[in-house]
């Protein structure tokens, strides 16, 4: 869902994305304007908050990974919700 092609795509979505929201927060007493500018480039980069880019670098080293061993990378399901797969509280019981 948030994984990126490239484990590189996805650290410079990163670095850009981390930069801006440092820059935002340097820029906020002087310059409020260019921090309130800075702040969309940071969440397009980041596809949405620092929590979500976090969970797509999880993703992608998971699909880098699985790609390594010869496997299909997951597409963002869990494994345990897939069809014909009983649900976990199911399986408790």
């Amino acid at each position: 869902m948030f994984a990126s092609k490239s484990l590189l795509e996805h650290v410079a979505r990163g670095l850009v994305g981390l930069g801006a929201l440092a820059a935002a927060a340097l820029l906020a007493p002087s310059s409020p304007w260019a921090a309130l500018a800075l702040l969309p480039v940071a969440l397009v980069a980041l596809r949405g908050c620092p929590m979500c880019w976090t969970l797509g670098l999880i993703q992608t080293v998971r699909a880098r990974a699985a790609r390594a061993r010869g496997e299909e990378p997951p597409e963002g399901s869990c494994r345990s919700c897939e069809p014909g797969s009983a649900a976990p509280a199911a399986r408790s019981r």
